[in-house]
């Protein structure tokens, strides 16, 4: 696996795994797997629910230790350095329990104290995740959003060199997404924090990270920048159609068709993945014609982090 050899080779590496495996009885939730982390860089490990990205991070962050391998940490390991690595490292984990009957000022007091940390920091993350309207306001009253950006803030509270988010967004509505979205764009224009980011939302690892790592079955499939992984074949744009109710794949000759079709499991939909646009639709559209197979839908768009795992693996990343 590459590891990220389109780095500028003066960026500092902050974390780095080297082959690590990791198994629960009979599962095998991390296969040699290899990753390096840059300093500043937002990295999104993106995969579907049961790909290995939480037991990856649990290791990063020296929750679980690897059966085999190797985690080095700003060029220490997590044993004999836990307490200075704790300092380094902000996380937010899938789910975050709270005390209720704290309000948000005292809760993030509270965690303060583990840090030494001032009133004037508490301060400064109220207003970075924008919770100063709930301030007074007690945690159980929180809406799912608000209760997310909590958890950010806490997270970031000590200026973390290395900031870990497991799924951060799962759960929450449109704009309650974006809002978690808005304060790590502005942590990024304002830090050099580099962040791991785990998440089964497309949208989410294009917009924020710089860094894709897909993964699945415990394996890095893929990994690049949005542009390398998309643009790794010729192939840019995709034709997805979906044929008319009472026809079905069994009516088409595959020996015959001018381009291979990724198909959906019913064989009611399907994909072709083109070079020469122009040049390629009228051959489609001619073949469908020819064999008189209508159209439902038609749609030309460019590829999308989806379809490539779904080229890889045969099925969708929320499927």
């Amino acid at each position: 696996m590459n590891n990220h050899s389109t780095q500028t080779v003066t960026r500092e590496a902050v974390v780095e795994v080297r082959n690590v495996y990791k198994s629960f009885k009979t599962v095998k939730a991390v296969q040699g797997v290899n990753l390096l982390i840059y300093s500043g860089q937002f990295l999104a490990l993106l995969g579907p629910n049961g790909a290995g990205k939480t037991t990856l991070v649990e290791m990063i962050e020296g929750i679980q230790t690897p059966d085999s391998g190797d985690i080095v940490i700003m060029g220490k390991h997590w044993k004999g350095h836990a307490d200075e690595l704790h300092r380094l490292i902000g996380l937010s984990l899938q789910e975050t329990r709270f005390i209720d009957k704290l309000n948000v000022r005292e809760t993030l007091k509270l965690f303060a104290s583990f840090y030494d940390l001032n009133h004037q920091r508490v301060e400064e993350i109220i207003d970075m995740v924008g919770l100063k309207d709930k301030c007074t306001a007690y945690v159980v009253n929180l809406s799912g959003g608000q209760r997310q950006r909590l958890a950010l803030g806490i997270a970031l509270l000590n200026n973390p060199k290395i900031l870990l988010l497991d799924e951060p967004t799962t759960g929450l509505d449109p704009n309650a997404r974006r809002e978690v979205w808005s304060i790590l764009f502005k942590l990024k224009e304002q830090s050099e924090t580099s962040l791991i980011l785990t998440t089964h939302y497309m949208e989410e690892a294009e917009q924020l990270c710089d860094y894709i790592v897909i993964i699945d079955n415990g394996q890095i499939l893929k990994e690049g920048t949005l542009d390398q992984l998309l643009n790794e074949d010729r192939a840019e744009k995709l034709i997805a159609f979906t044929l008319e109710d009472d026809q079905h794949i069994s009516n088409l000759d595959y020996s015959e068709m001018p381009f291979p079709v990724q198909w959906d499991t019913f064989g009611k939909s399907g994909s072709v993945a083109l070079n020469q646009i122009e040049a390629d639709i009228p051959t489609f559209l001619s073949f469908l014609k020819q064999h008189n197979i209508g159209l439902k839908n038609f749609e030309c768009r460019r590829k999308t982090l989806d379809d490539l795992f779904v080229s890889m693996t045969g099925r969708r990343l929320n499927g």
